[in-house]
């Protein structure tokens, strides 16, 4: 499955009920308040992003993201099950893992693969974020119900244009040791790429990840949600 070996894990998706609440669980579980970030106008929704990058997850960040209350709520479903009430009343707990996002030199033959495989990734979008340094532009597979295929154990499919963000990401302190994705069906155990573990278990968490940094060692584990 050549689409397989274009596969990387780019970066983690940690979704707050605000920003406020996402970068306060930030400075208090993983020692760091990040600043890089901006707005999603076209899904209504804002980020700070760091560095989480290891010698086994080169180029990795992991993005916090909120519904942004200061623009209009787009006509469409936010992405990773953002406007979703069940996910919403769990993060009225806290911010938690949701999703991964992998990054691939040809986004369509990746596409083809996972859906060939039962998986549907939804279609693929131009999106773009203003940032001090001038528009990040990429492509993404989003669906048009805004779900997150396997509650998220199966990646949204992103290929950036020029610029990748971490090109001027300097290092955090905090990286990433272990990625692993729960329930994940043996079909498609060539899609996923060789850094990140697999529990082919359906009552595996969706994801789990352990990193290090300032705090030590954290775990951060995904749910299933009320819906799957």
């Amino acid at each position: 499955m050549h689409a397989a070996k274009m596969l990387a894990l780019d970066h983690l998706v940690l979704a707050a009920r605000t920003l406020a609440e996402g970068l306060d669980w930030c400075e208090a579980t993983l020692g760091l308040r990040p600043e890089a970030g901006g707005q999603h106008l076209f899904m209504g929704t804002h980020n700070r992003v760091f560095s989480i990058a290891s010698s086994r997850f080169p180029r990795a960040y992991l993005e916090i993201i909120a519904i942004d209350p200061s623009v209009p709520a787009p006509a469409h479903a936010r992405w990773f099950d953002l406007d979703d009430p069940a996910l919403q009343r769990s993060l009225a707990q806290g911010p938690q893992l949701v999703h991964w996002v992998a990054r691939c030199d040809d986004i369509s033959a990746a596409r083809s693969a996972m859906l060939a495989g039962g998986i549907d990734c939804g279609v693929v979008q131009h999106a773009e974020r203003a940032t001090p340094r001038g528009l990040l532009r990429w492509q993404i597979s989003l669906r048009a119900d805004g779900r997150r295929p396997l509650a998220g154990a199966a990646p949204a499919l992103i290929a950036w244009g020029d610029v990748h963000p971490t090109d001027s990401m300097p290092a955090s302190g905090v990286t990433l040791d272990t990625l692993c994705v729960g329930g994940w069906p043996d079909a498609l155990a060539a899609m996923l790429p060789r850094a990140i573990d697999r529990d082919a278990a359906t009552a595996a968490a969706p994801l789990k990840a352990l990193l290090s940094g300032p705090r030590g060692r954290v775990t951060l584990q995904s749910t299933r949600g009320e819906h799957q």
